[in-house]
């Protein structure tokens, strides 16, 4: 290795006075158009970091002279969508929900708003595709089974109120008695074939024999001498063979024995009315809605206009961040 610099005869560059094996390195200068450049991009970084956020502090980074952020920019776009679709917004909150699916563009507008509501703030317990997770006791709502109405205005007093929740005095409520704190194994045994029987699943008829007057007499006045049910107590319908938490014998064993108790928050204060509405419009169309009742060629006349003490948006009561969207829509 020699550290003898000289000019290169046959490109007249000095060596960097290297070599190797008699292999020589060039000094070759940058191109003037390179050096430019990054003289260029350093200036426009130092430029950069002073009005945008850019060094990291103790508590944060730097705000920039022109305050920009991400969240700011977001903001804003969110606020212009919201004043692009203000009218259609307003109309779905005074709109009666029993005849929303009259007017063709706003029902359309309120099922694909109601479809993002949907995935944001409820498919964490129903699931994306809606169809509910029985082991965990939330409802399928592709079906037509409901416990309080099937109905766009059931649907949306169900998402508006909650149910059996503490926070909102009009909550959808019922409370089933947990049997196995006054009833024997056996009492218990022959009242799950009776509602296997009732269900035409597969069941023991001398113990359904049994079953049925335990029943009749504990529970006929909620679910009714059939087991049909009554939606104006949420008491469900025991002969569809539609179970919210499993038809087998040791759910239903578990579910006499201990009751169960799901709860649904109120999403009205949350997420404004008219997001409400939005979801109630998708969730009934997702093949289980049921139509409202008709006095001749007239819907007939509901109570679907909440407490004036909700507000008409959820933009009036936003979430915190990094909170996390919270319990089912319970059909």
């Amino acid at each position: 290795m020699s550290d003898e610099k000289r000019i290169d005869a046959e490109t007249g560059t000095e060596t960097t006075g290297h070599q190797w094996d008699g292999i020589e390195e060039l000094n070759t200068p940058l191109p003037r158009w390179w050096l430019w450049t990054f003289y260029a991009t350093t200036v426009w970084g130092v430029i950069y970091t002073i009005l945008f956020p850019a060094w990291p502090m103790i508590s944060g980074a730097t705000a920039g002279a022109l305050g920009w952020s991400s969240r700011g920019e977001v903001a804003a776009e969110i606020e212009r969508v919201d004043l692009s679709r203000a009218d259609l917004m307003e109309s779905l909150v005074t709109v009666d929900l029993g005849v929303l699916d009259r007017n063709e563009d706003l029902h359309r507008f309120a099922v694909q708003a109601g479809r993002s509501v949907f995935a944001a703030n409820c498919s964490q317990c129903h699931g994306a595709g809606a169809a509910g997770v029985q082991a965990a006791g939330y409802p399928n709502l592709l079906d037509d089974d409901w416990l309080w109405g099937g109905t766009i205005r059931d649907i949306a007093t169900t998402v508006r109120h909650g149910i059996r929740n503490e926070d909102d005095p009009d909550a959808r409520w019922s409370q089933m008695p947990a049997f196995g704190e006054f009833w024997t194994d056996d009492e218990i045994a022959a009242t799950v074939e009776h509602v296997r029987a009732l269900g035409g699943l597969e069941h023991d008829p001398d113990l359904a024999v049994v079953g049925a007057e335990l029943f009749y007499d504990n529970c006929a006045s909620c679910h009714g001498d059939e087991g049909t049910g009554d939606r104006e107590i949420g008491a469900p319908n025991l002969t569809d063979a539609i179970w919210l938490y499993g038809g087998d014998r040791e759910a239903l064993d578990r579910t006499i024995r201990h009751a169960r108790f799901g709860v649904m928050p109120p999403w009205g204060a949350r997420l404004g009315e008219a997001q409400v509405r939005a979801v109630a419009a998708y969730v009934h169309g997702l093949g289980g809605g049921e139509e409202e009742a008709m006095i001749g060629d007239e819907v007939e006349a509901g109570p679907d206009v909440p407490d004036a003490s909700f507000p008409a948006s959820a933009e009036e009561t936003p979430r915190e961040a990094g909170e996390p969207p919270v319990a089912p829509v319970a059909d």
